[in-house]
């Protein structure tokens, strides 16, 4: 009993610590358009919002490296 309730503590623990769901890999060429596309929208985004961040606060230094540097 013990041992099954440390596993299941275990496993909820490690759970928690998982990245990123998993994504599978487009396999058509319209998929793949798809995910350029929402990927390219994402960055647009992302830089939309770095341009509106006050260049001096911790959120702008970890969110928008700039390019070229080291990250």
């Amino acid at each position: 009993m013990m041992r099954a309730l440390t596993l299941l503590l275990a496993a909820a623990t490690l759970s928690a610590c998982a990245s990123q769901p998993y994504e599978p890999l487009p396999v058509s060429p319209y998929q793949w358009q798809q995910r350029q596309e929402r990927i390219q929208r994402e960055e647009a985004q992302r830089l939309q919002r770095c341009e509106a961040m006050d260049k001096q606060s911790e959120r702008y230094a970890r969110e928008c490296p700039r390019t070229g540097g080291a990250q």
